[in-house]
């Protein structure tokens, strides 16, 4: 069983041409609402794409924004310990997505930011604590404490991108990341293997977009390229893969199965718009990873060669 302690929010999306230049204002074409947060996204998709028992510990207002987040998550199945907060405006994200599927996100954490320590349920049956950096820094740290002192291995996915105390990076055995945010953590700007030696973390996850995604545990170095798909909306394509992933490691699954599915689960989330309508149920992704035939082993050593992991030539060679 998987808890994730996260942020929710209700996420108004508007379609553009190209995301908005600071101080340009350009004209939208469709805006719709639909049901996000970090937190929520990935607990639907632990639930919904990868199929695992999952509950929630969220914060919300006592406003019309939670109806339909909490609408969503209940009919993932996902069961929700809510922290009502009638004084605060349930979060909300305001997105911007391009034609070429990318997106901006300003996010207005509301009730998130309410979300205390002492929140956090019982923690027995419990196998993985999901979190993410929309909720309270120090809050997050006291969770993944408490934790990691009683069993549950901790999954941190560290976005919004900020810098991570000592204290919680101490407690975290998977750390999931893009590439910005793994050079934030590392404090480094050279390539993603480089950055990876100085994260002292036993399991640290890279996603890197339409290529793929690559872990590293102890010494070994495991790629897995992407899945090719019409990108249509990338929101909460890394959502959708922390979730899946934390999913297949609850179920004893190996670390490369893990992240294959996690893939593909990404890919299939920009293939629609919004968040949490987004995420594709499990047999969608089945479906995926049985037409994803196996070929030679070409985007696999390209992968290896842009995160920098093969050997380094010396001069001469």
């Amino acid at each position: 069983m998987i808890l994730v302690a996260g942020s929710a929010n209700l996420d108004f999306v508007v379609q553009v041409q190209h995301i908005p230049a600071p101080g340009e204002t350009v004209l939208g074409r469709n805006l719709a609402f639909f049901p996000g947060g970090k937190g929520a996204n990935q607990a639907i998709a632990c639930a919904r794409a990868g199929g695992a028992t999952t509950e929630m510990l969220l914060a919300l207002g006592d406003d019309w924004f939670a109806d339909p987040i909490e609408d969503s998550l209940s009919k993932a199945g996902v069961w929700m310990h809510r922290v009502i907060l009638p004084k605060s405006r349930t979060g909300a994200a305001f997105i911007s997505v391009s034609d070429d599927a990318e997106n901006a996100i300003t996010v207005a954490p509301g009730a998130n930011s309410g979300l205390s320590a002492d929140d956090l349920p019982a923690l027995g049956g419990f196998t993985h604590l999901l979190l993410q950096l929309e909720t309270p820094l120090d809050v997050v740290t006291e969770y993944a404490r408490v934790a990691q002192e009683q069993g549950v291995k901790v999954v941190l996915n560290a976005a919004p991108a900020q810098n991570l105390p000592p204290e919680l990076v101490a407690v975290i055995d998977v750390l999931i990341v893009n590439e910005g945010e793994l050079a934030l953590v590392a404090d480094h700007d050279g390539d993603v293997a480089s950055c990876l030696d100085r994260v002292e973390i036993p399991c640290v996850i890279t996603t890197l977009g339409s290529r793929g995604c690559c872990a590293k545990t102890g010494d070994n170095i495991i790629v897995q390229p992407g899945f090719t798909v019409q990108a249509v909306d990338t929101t909460a394509a890394g959502d959708t893969f922390c979730g899946v992933l934390v999913a297949a490691l609850n179920q004893k699954q190996p670390l490369e199965t893990a992240l294959k599915r996690a893939n593909a689960a990404g890919a299939l989330a920009c293939t629609r718009l919004g968040a949490q309508s987004s995420i594709p149920n499990r047999a969608d992704v089945e479906l995926l990873l049985q037409d994803d035939a196996p070929g030679d082993n070409t985007r696999a050593e390209a992968l290896r060669a842009y995160c920098g992991f093969l050997p380094k030539s010396r001069p001469g060679d």
